[in-house]
């Protein structure tokens, strides 16, 4: 079967939520939950100068809504979705707990994680099940109630309590039980966070698991090459063939080719491809549609890059800079900065791209005063030494 490269897309996007009926009616908790489970997956990361990466995929699909549902989704108990390294630091569907017990298994044996954590699997594993008992006797701990250490022992001993919690929660000893106001991450033991129905479900083989988590990428983008499959739970490379191969022989994933892609791709059977993709969207730099730059260059013809580390006076488009869907297509991108302080959305930069219609900054002025509504910033701007279009003029900038 061979497919157009307009035909992909719309799998894509319908795979990824993004229809024209998907921003209807008012959104409640149901319809959150709804779109974390077709997602899979919502990263989570601290960069703060807009809003948390993990609200921004849902305001993408659904438009404005009430930011504390998904806290509350996130804290209801018993759990329906929990904290994990998923793609990287992810909300998931509580069901997909068993299915990373192998990457657990893993860091437990020192593989699969940071190099400073390592030492916690073998020559400091006592630090580390010291830590485990003091949350067996006091309870939920996160890495500031350590504090104490720092005073009387110094930097390197915070530092290492530090690491060896996060030694213990990869290698599935401790869960997130919570993320306090600062986003700090709040450790007690699984049994008293996972709901027990989940952790007495079997632990599966890893390829069995690495199977069904390749399954639910296939599921979640619609189409994909191997590389899109493996990278959306981080699948390690090396383990991929055999499990992709067992997709294909049951009849999970079909082998496709689309025009234009060298790389062989890979049809979810249930895939659907929308007749027409109508509407607008700002995607975090996070999103799931966008978080493969390969694929998003592939699909798209959009090479993004995410450049919060890159120096200033190197970065192309900017800090923190979100691509703009719109049609099917991604038209723009801009540059946002939340100003709290002064209640302001403010636009740093914006870029339109060669090939967007003649409506696409009129589009993303709308869609940029829809996010400063759903923020709570009164205004929108333009950063002062911003080069903009000429529809962005009629915005006052910032003093």
């Amino acid at each position: 079967m061979e497919l157009s490269l307009s035909e992909a897309r719309r799998i894509a996007l319908t795979a990824q939520g993004f229809s024209a009926s998907c921003r209807s009616g008012a959104v409640g908790a149901a319809p959150l939950r709804k779109v974390i489970n077709r997602l899979g997956v919502l990263q989570i990361d601290s960069v703060n100068v807009l809003v948390r990466a993990h609200y921004l995929p849902l305001f993408s699909r659904l438009g404005s809504y009430d930011r504390t549902f998904l806290d509350e989704v996130m804290a209801a108990k018993p759990k329906r979705f929990f904290e994990y390294w998923g793609h990287e630091a992810s909300l998931l569907p509580i069901d997909c707990q068993p299915l990373l017990r192998w990457r657990m298994a893993r860091a437990l044996r020192g593989l699969g994680i940071w190099k400073q954590l390592a030492p916690f699997a073998n020559e400091k594993r006592a630090e580390a099940n010291a830590l485990l008992q003091r949350i067996q006797a006091e309870g939920p701990l996160a890495a500031s109630d350590l504090a104490g250490s720092r005073a009387s022992k110094g930097m390197w001993v915070w530092s290492d309590a530090k690491h060896a919690l996060e030694w213990l929660f990869w290698a599935g000893l401790i869960a997130a039980t919570h993320r306090r106001g600062s986003f700090e991450r709040v450790y007690d033991l699984p049994e008293r966070v996972i709901p027990r129905a989940i952790l007495q479900l079997p632990t599966p083989g890893s390829v069995d698991a690495q199977r069904a988590l390749l399954a639910r990428s296939a599921r979640s983008l619609g189409i994909a090459t191997a590389d899109d499959l493996r990278d959306y739970y981080r699948v390690p490379a090396a383990d991929v063939r055999l499990p992709i191969e067992q997709l294909v022989e049951e009849g999970t994933i079909i082998p496709v080719r689309v025009r234009g892609w060298r790389q062989q791709a890979y049809l979810h059977k249930d895939a659907r491809a929308g007749r027409k993709i109508a509407g607008a969207a700002l995607l975090s730099p996070f999103d799931p549609l966008i978080w493969h730059r390969p694929r998003t260059e592939r699909l798209f013809g959009f090479r993004y890059r995410l450049e919060i580390y890159t120096p200033a006076h190197k970065r192309q488009h900017g800090y923190y800079v979100l691509p703009f869907l719109l049609d099917g297509a991604l038209v723009a991108r801009v540059d946002l900065k939340a100003d709290r302080k002064a209640n302001t959305l403010i636009i740093q930069r914006a870029h339109v791209e060669p090939d967007a219609p003649h409506c696409a900054m009129e589009r993303l002025v709308g869609e940029l005063r829809l996010m400063a509504s759903w923020l709570g910033l009164a205004d929108l701007r333009v950063a002062p030494a911003a080069v903009i279009d000429p529809v962005l003029a009629a915005i006052p900038r910032t003093q």
